[in-house]
């Protein structure tokens, strides 16, 4: 999405009021525009409370709970940065150490045509106020068909351990969670991955718990947006047995990007 027309936009928001709490969240104010982006350059995250109106947060549980039967389960070993073992460094350096992600995904093609998720995600008016939160010039979504938009489950014991991301933001929804468990956990500009600085020491001692992170409290219909690239994150085990329900809404700067064939195998189960 490289331009957007103020009629498109126009028209967007009437279809988005019955999706976003406009009243709390005026995507289109500049104002509002800039001290969310204030926020997110000052704090790393932006966590914007209500965001889902009831009906529209209510409709995507009731879609999540009827997809899980068809959701991918996985679990997988993995170091937190994502990348495969380096044989210069020993296994048990923070460079190599493994940790566990485990959950269930429903991808973007299992999602009805008229998902309110994905009126969100191709909604004009909220790729434009992501563009002016982020800086970003332009957004598209994924080329190949699954990794646009995800739901995520958390049973009993699932995590998502500790990592850097790939990309610079992530977008999610919270739509469920347990009583206990699954918290969002963070350390802020742990690294500086553009200057080659991957700061074992201090991931070490995060991971021998030497250095406490951020808890973020979330509650359901609360939107998130979380520079991962440097700031290491996790979700903890879920300790109920009430699943977590997320929602990932993935873009990319540039047309044309895909994630790779290994990639959707390992986390989808299937290329398409």
């Amino acid at each position: 999405m490289v331009g957007v027309t103020p009629l498109a936009v126009e028209f967007d928001i009437m279809k988005l009021a019955q999706i976003v709490r406009l009243d709390r969240h005026p995507l289109q104010d500049p104002d509002y525009v800039a001290a969310c982006r204030s926020t997110l350059d000052r704090d790393g995250v932006l966590c914007l409370e209500n965001f889902l109106t009831a009906d529209a947060l209510g409709a995507i549980v009731e879609e999540a709970k009827a997809g899980a039967d068809e959701a991918y389960f996985c679990s997988q070993q993995h170091s937190v940065y994502l990348s495969p073992p380096d044989a210069d460094y020993a296994s048990d350096h923070p460079r190599n150490r493994q940790v566990t992600s485990s959950k269930g995904c429903i991808c973007d093609d299992k999602l009805a045509p008229d998902s309110a998720l994905r009126e969100i995600y191709d909604a004009p008016a909220f790729r434009q106020f992501v563009m002016g939160v982020t800086g970003e010039q332009a957004l598209h979504p994924y080329a190949d068909p699954l990794s646009s938009i995800n739901v995520h489950y958390a049973n009993r014991g699932q995590e998502l351990g500790w990592h850097f991301d790939n990309l610079e933001f992530a977008i999610t929804l919270l739509l469920d969670k347990p009583d206990a468990g699954s918290r969002f956990e963070y350390v802020k500009d742990l690294r500086d991955a553009a200057a080659g600085d991957m700061n074992y020491d201090d991931v070490g001692r995060l991971l021998d718990q030497k250095l406490q992170p951020t808890v973020l409290d979330i509650e359901p219909g609360t939107m998130v947006l979380f520079r991962g690239r440097n700031s290491i994150h996790r979700v903890s085990p879920n300790e109920t047995d009430k699943t977590r329900l997320l929602a990932v809404l993935a873009y990319n700067s540039e047309a044309g990007i895909e994630l790779s064939q290994s990639a959707r195998m390992t986390f989808y189960g299937r290329l398409s």
